[in-house]
Parts: structure tokens; sequence; C-alpha cells
């Protein structure tokens, strides 16, 4: 006797599991230009490897003979899976099947996704498409009662962010708990027009008579409310793409650099480009101008591998670029002054992001490279109402705090509180200096005339004494002359950047792994 007929049942349970919210609710899905959560599943992954855990979960319905008549799947997908042949946890929320919120009390679905994680030491990918919450109003009369809210499995989600890599790509309108889910991750990614992050959508804002002041169309409401183009340029969210599949694969990528917990190490990848390559644009790339700017991006692209600098956070915080990238193939993390926005000045959002990312760097054991040209933090009226000093002291400790090596590289400025706040000055001070590099309390040409009032107003000429003095400070000023007195350790040929760097990081992660 065999158990063919239970697999049989089976089958068909799994069967219609597969067909989700049903074929008019998927199709609507299409229609809006999104894949599904299976089709989501497939193409994040590596091809085949998808091992999906509690398939035939849902809210089944019987006859009255007891005999199963059909079923609703639980709107939340999870299981094992591989990203270039590493293990992962990959999840999807199915928005067809009550747009993503939570049904028939599954919420034990998503709790299990979640200790998956971390018990096993997987990183996890969410793709949010929903609230991802389990209430509407109507189930409150359905239930009978209210309740104070919960949110089972939260300390799961937070252990999470202390244990293993989380990735979360919103795929779609993302509310409530799914925007809350999207946050908790140490990497975020929105499509652009495709999904949105609300608190709470248009129509509750706007019944609570604090109107979001939207356009009258739906679509464009959720947009105006909490598109990409507000939540990745205020920091809720890491990036903006074009499409699902460049979500996906930035997702990969960003997992590329990542140990797959805390306490295992990053891996190096197999590098082709030169350890001793010198770009001769280096040499020129700062102008001799000081008000001038240059592309630190050009300066990047030419001092780490090849095709590896992967930026976050682009579109917020702009005054310091962050990325990860590889030196000799050893993955490291990357902050650097941006003297296009702001001349380079840290304001609050540049300090707060900062802060986090350097915070990551230190969680997940990736060495810093510092490619600094700062001329302080943001000054003036604006910049004291957004309370620029503590989230610049606050960035400054994540950098004290951190405690993989860190260089840094001073291609021109470093002033004031903010240029000490480029590397822990009270270890040993892995740092390198460009010609170009102007340093000091504060900016000499900002203070000439305050400082030198009496001379000034006693002198028969007094441009002509401001030129004198101003061309005595420059040879006080000149680098060689903090590198006299070891203020500064090493004034280096530009075009040697790449290859002391990869001497860094090649010392570096000797150190990471001695530490093991």
């Amino acid at each position: 006797m065999s158990w063919q007929d239970e697999l049989d049942e089976l089958r068909r349970r799994e069967a219609l599991a597969e067909q989700m919210g049903g074929e008019e609710k998927v199709s609507r899905q299409h229609a809006r230009g999104k894949m599904d959560a299976r089709a989501r599943l497939a193409a994040l992954v590596d091809d085949g490897s998808f091992r999906e855990i509690g398939k035939i979960a849902g809210k089944a319905s019987y006859d009255e003979n007891g005999d199963l008549a059909g079923i609703l799947p639980a709107p939340f997908l999870f299981g094992k899976a591989l990203i270039e042949g590493r293990p992962v946890v990959a999840t999807a929320d199915d928005f067809t099947i009550r747009g993503g919120a939570a049904d028939a009390g599954i919420s034990r679905k998503m709790v299990q996704a979640e200790k998956m994680a971390h018990e096993l030491k997987l990183p996890i990918i969410r793709m949010i498409d929903g609230t991802g919450g389990g209430g509407s109003v109507k189930t409150l009369e359905q239930i009978g009662a209210t309740y104070i809210p919960a949110v089972p499995g939260w300390s799961d989600v937070v252990k999470n962010l202390d244990t293993v890599p989380v990735v979360a790509l919103a795929l779609g309108p993302t509310a409530g708990l799914g925007a809350a889910r999207a946050v908790a991750s140490h990497y975020s990614v929105m499509v652009k027009g495709l999904s949105q992050i609300f608190a709470a959508g248009p129509a509750v804002v706007d019944g609570l008579g604090d109107s979001y002041k939207g356009s009258t169309d739906h679509n464009q409401a959720k947009e105006d409310l909490g598109g990409s183009g507000i939540h990745t340029r205020n920091g809720v969210i890491d990036d903006e793409v074009a499409s699902e599949a460049e979500a996906f694969a930035r997702a990969r990528h960003f997992l590329s650099f990542m140990p797959e917990h805390v306490g295992q190490f990053a891996r190096r990848s197999n590098c082709t480009d030169p350890v001793h390559r010198r770009e001769e644009a280096l040499l020129s790339l700062v102008p001799r101008e000081d008000k001038q700017v240059y592309s630190m991006r050009r300066c990047m692209e030419m001092v780490f591998d090849q095709g590896t600098v992967f930026e976050i956070g682009r579109m917020w915080g702009r005054a310091c670029i962050t990325a990860l990238a590889r030196l000799d193939g050893w993955p490291v993390a990357v902050l650097a002054s941006d003297p296009s926005y702001l001349g380079g000045s840290w304001e609050a959002k540049t300090s707060e992001k900062v802060e986090r990312f350097v915070k990551l760097a230190d969680q997940f054991r990736l060495p810093i490279v510092h490619l600094v040209d700062n001329p302080g933090f943001m000054i003036g009226r604006e910049a004291e109402m957004a309370g620029t000093i503590r989230y610049g002291v606050q960035a400054m400790n994540a950098i004290y705090k951190a405690s993989v090596p860190l260089a840094s590289v001073v291609l021109r400025r470093a002033y004031g509180i903010a240029g000490s706040a480029m590397s822990n000055a009270e270890t040993f001070q892995y740092r390198f200096c460009w010609p170009s590099g102007d340093w000091g309390s504060l900016p000499i040409a900002g203070g000439l005339e305050v400082a030198y009032k009496s001379e000034l107003e006693a002198a028969e000429d007094p441009e002509a004494e401001l030129a004198a003095i101003r061309e005595r400070l420059d040879k006080v000023t000149s680098p060689f002359r903090s590198a006299e007195r070891f203020n500064v350790e090493d004034i280096i040929d530009p075009r040697d950047t790449r290859p002391l760097l990869c001497e860094f990081a090649d010392l570096a992660w000797r150190r990471l792994h001695a530490e093991a």
C-alpha cells in the first residue's frame, strides 16, 4: 500500500498555490508593469535554486463533505535559494492576494523567514509589495474587538540587523508594516514610478484631515506622497532604479561585497587590474584654483579596481559619496568628499549618511578608505536649524568608534572639526596627502581681513598689504611645512594613490584575518 493518493493531494494543493490570487489578479499585476511574486523570486536568485518553504499554507475552503474546494495562498512566499552560489533566504510579498497583506493568520510564515536568516546565518532579501500587515478596518468588525498593535517577530527583524546582511526591495506601493520592513535593512532600493513608501497611504492621510495635497489621480497621489523621488533624497531608501531587473541586479551586487553573516569575512575576488597601475590624469585632477571643482567619482574610477565601484545613496547626503569597491580584489568601504556639492561641506544629511555607512562597514568588517576634500561642516542659519553639529559629531564618533582599519587620502581641504573627523587621530594614521593639500583649523582666506585688521588699517595701500600678507601665508600653509613637523605622514605623487591603497588593503585584510 502506497501514499500516492496523499501525494496527489499535495500536488493539487501546490498547483492551487501556484495560481496565487488567480488569473485575473495576476493579469492585473502584470498590466501594472509589475512582475508577480514567483517570477520575482526566479529572477532574483540563481537559476533553479529556490526551494520554497510553506508553499501550501493559506486559507482553505471545504465543501459539505469536508473535501478541499479551494485555497487562497498566504500572500508571502519564502525559501532557501542561492545567489552567486551562496545560500540566502529569499522572500516576496504577493500583491495579488489582498494587496500583499497577511491573510488567514499566517504571520508565522514571515516570522519563520526572519528566524531562518539569523539562526542559520544567511543573508535575507525582502521583496516588498503591499502593506505586509494583517489588518483592515473591516477586519475589526469580523474580530469583534480592537487591539493594541504588535508586530509578531519584530525582534527577529532587529536581530537580523545585528547578524546578517539584510536587503529590501520595494517593488510596489508599500505602507505600514511593509514600509517598516523596507527601512529595517542594510541596503534598500525603490523602482522609479513603480514603488511608493508611506507610513499610511494617500486616502488615510486625506481622511485624517492632513491632506497630502496631491493630484486627484490615485496613482499620481501615491507618487506625490511617497515616490522614490522623495525617499531616495531624504535617506529613507538608499537607491532608485529604473526597473525590477535593475533592482535584482543591485541586490546581488551589494551582497557580493558582504560576508554571509557577522563574524565571517567578505570574499576577495580575482583581480585582473594591475596593483601598480598609475593614472596620469590624477596628477592634474585637482585644480590649482581653490574654488574650482573636479570629479571625485572620476578619481574613484582611476584608483579602485576597474568596474568595482558600487555607489550607495547617491541622491541624498550628497556632499559625501559612499560606496563599496575593491582594491586588488579586496572589498573596502569608501567615503569620498564631493566638492561639486556644497563644496564638499558636510551638512546634517551628509553626516547622517556617513554615520550609517561607517557603522555598516564596521559591522561587516570592511576596511575603510576615505578620500578627503572637506572645507568643514556646513555653516549658516539653515545649517544651525538642521542641527548640523549634532549630526556631524555623531559621524565623527562613528569614525572614532570603528575598529576596522582606515586609510585616508587628503586630496585638498581638511578644515575645522569636520577635518578632524576624517580619521581617528588617536590611532596609527594610515594617511597620505597630495601636494594640493590645504588644511588647518579654519580656511585662512576667509579670515585675513579680520586677523590683520589693524595692519591693514595702518597701511598706506591696504590692498597691497593684503596681497603681501597672503603671499607670506601661502608659504606657511604649504603642505611641505606640515610634513617637516610630521603633522602629515607622507606627501605623495597622486599617481601613486592606487598602489599605496592596494598595499593598505592587503595589510588591513591581513590584520582582520589575524584577529579571527
